[in-house]
């Protein structure tokens, strides 16, 4: 019984049907409920908001005034997330960070990066590393992520063979992932990197390029492998 209703609460709060396997131990959901109520509780006075936001409280959170969200953002165990940036940390509904995820807007104070845009229904998995770069990271809606995936949004100058590459400073183009797009586990994403609508990404791959809509790739560095249509 516990499970039906929890099944029909979820899926209310996430506006899409979410059925809960009947066999789930009733002593592991209670354990659940307990810790989303913590995190709820955490996040809306973290992120000083009355609209849900759930923040385990282990995660460190910096900058939060440059955090926008839509509802049901959940950030989970041991995150650390720096919103500092010109345009901050946008993410849109139903967004779910997991756990011991890096994302750090800005790798300089010398001049701030442009931040991240983050649309509905995106789930980032465990271990990732987003951001620290001074270009723009935008992810489209329904995209998901395997754990430890890092995005690099700005790469180093090194073409003046008379100074250091650590004093030439960084530049940034970006990166930009479309909408229904899968990023495999342990893939590494370059900065000037798009990939559009629906492309899949196979675990392990290096990316740097613009990849068409539907392309599946792989590879080190990443080559389209076939395309989905």
């Amino acid at each position: 019984m516990l499970v039906r209703i929890l099944s029909k609460v979820i899926s209310k709060i996430k506006g899409e049907e979410f059925i809960l396997d009947e066999k789930l131990p009733i002593k592991y959901l209670l354990g659940l409920l307990w810790v989303q109520f913590v995190s709820l509780i955490w996040g809306m006075l973290r992120l000083h908001t009355l609209h849900p936001v759930y923040i385990n409280p282990s995660s460190t959170i910096r900058c939060a005034s440059m955090i926008k969200h839509g509802k049901n953002l959940r950030i989970g165990r041991k995150c650390y997330i720096d919103a500092l940036s010109r345009n901050g940390l946008v993410c849109g509904n139903n967004v779910s960070i997991g756990y011991s995820t890096h994302i750090e807007l800005t790798g300089s104070l010398k001049k701030l990066g442009k931040g991240m845009i983050i649309g509905n229904n995106v789930g980032l998995g465990t271990h990732g590393h987003y951001g620290s770069g001074m270009g723009l990271l935008t992810i489209g809606n329904d995209t998901i992520f395997g754990n430890y995936v890092s995005v690099h949004p700005e790469s180093h100058n090194y073409r003046d063979m008379t100074t250091p590459i650590r004093a030439q400073g960084v530049s940034g183009k970006g990166v930009t992932i479309g909408k229904n797009c899968w990023i495999g586990a342990k893939v590494t994403i370059l900065d000037g990197t798009i990939l559009e609508d629906g492309c899949i990404v196979a675990a392990g791959a290096v990316v740097k390029g613009i990849f068409p809509a539907n392309s599946i790739i792989g590879g080190v560095p990443a080559k389209i492998l076939k395309m989905r249509n």
